[in-house]
């Protein structure tokens, strides 16, 4: 009896001794998150690697204790990289299961319809978060949305999946078109549906202005519109001036003031509306529209009847002051 005493008491010793080694190792690696942090887990990064620059940025006092807390107590689940939030006061086992399980913070940047491509390339670049080089994309490559992207994300990646999205909305949208549409391939599409997003601003419209253009280029008319004037000078970019007379006679591969059809390539990067309009444009006989001096227009088939319109609204323009 008294060697199983002895033996029993052994083992309580050792047990005590070894709680008091775990537990102290534990306490050695205790966090030290004194307000609300982000922290990024590189791609690829191994557990002692994220426990060291834990540690390195003072969030915890041992890398070592760290991970001895998670080799006892923690999940076997994997990390996962990304940056996450780290609120003030969290312990070990909650910081580690934020990298298991947490939601990776996502930041968003969002691309308006009818932004042309030199001001895409301008809010990538601009963004601070964002890492690496990319090239004025292709103008109508990109389709306009609100996209995550991660701090430290390369801008390539960013600007890859706006592309992507593009390619993927017209693999869809150009099965759907309707028949005897003014446009035989997807990039006449794009072309057709940037001067419908330029023309107007009213979502009502669309279809409209897609109709009457897609009348002109059946009929071989000028399309005549001003944006594709502006394009060649600025590059999509607001003139910041009246047109110059100049500008309308110059003779490029954009302006449809001198020439009929469409112009070589997009004026700027459509959204899916006014793509859609123009795969599906309004039944309409309209080859006119002016401004209505209220946002919208007003549309006509005959000429006369244009240019009345055309008058009312110079006349709304002279009592604005603006001629």
């Amino acid at each position: 009896m008294r060697r199983r005493g002895c033996i029993v008491a052994g083992a309580l010793a050792a047990l005590a001794l070894l709680t008091a080694v775990v537990f102290g190792s534990l306490a050695f690696g205790s966090a030290q998150v004194q307000k609300d942090t982000a922290f990024i887990v590189p791609s690829g990064a191994t557990l002692t690697a994220v426990a060291h620059k834990l540690e390195n940025e003072g969030l915890i006092t041992s890398a070592d204790g760290f991970l001895l807390r998670a080799k006892l107590l923690g999940s076997s689940d994997p990390i996962q990289a990304g940056e996450f939030r780290l609120p003030a006061g969290i312990g070990q086992g909650g910081i580690l299961d934020t990298f298991q399980h947490g939601e990776v913070i996502r930041r968003f940047i969002t691309i308006p319809e009818g932004m042309p491509s030199i001001l895409v390339y301008e809010k990538l670049m601009a963004e601070p978060l964002l890492t690496g080089e990319i090239p004025v994309p292709e103008e109508g490559s990109v389709l306009p949305d609100t996209y995550a992207f991660e701090r430290g994300e390369a801008r390539t990646a960013v600007l890859a999946r706006m592309q992507a999205a593009m390619r993927n909305y017209l693999a869809e949208a150009w099965p759907k078109r309707g028949e005897d549409i003014a446009v035989d391939t997807i990039e006449e599409a794009v072309t057709l549906a940037s001067i419908v997003e330029k023309e107007t601003a009213l979502p009502k419209e669309r279809r409209m202005v897609a109709g009457l253009y897609s009348n002109r280029v059946k009929d071989g008319m000028f399309l005549q519109a001003d944006p594709t004037i502006i394009y060649p000078i600025t590059k999509g970019k607001p003139l910041g001036r009246r047109i110059r007379q100049s500008e309308i006679a110059a003779i490029n591969d954009y302006n449809t003031y001198s020439m009929a059809g469409l112009p070589k390539g997009p004026i700027t990067n459509p959204g899916r509306e006014s793509i859609a309009a123009v795969l599906n444009p309004a039944k309409t006989d309209a080859l006119y529209m002016v401004a209505d001096g209220t946002g919208g227009h007003v549309f006509n088939s005959d000429y006369a009847a244009h240019q009345e319109a055309v008058d009312k609204w110079f006349a709304i323009r002279r009592a604005r002051g603006e001629m």
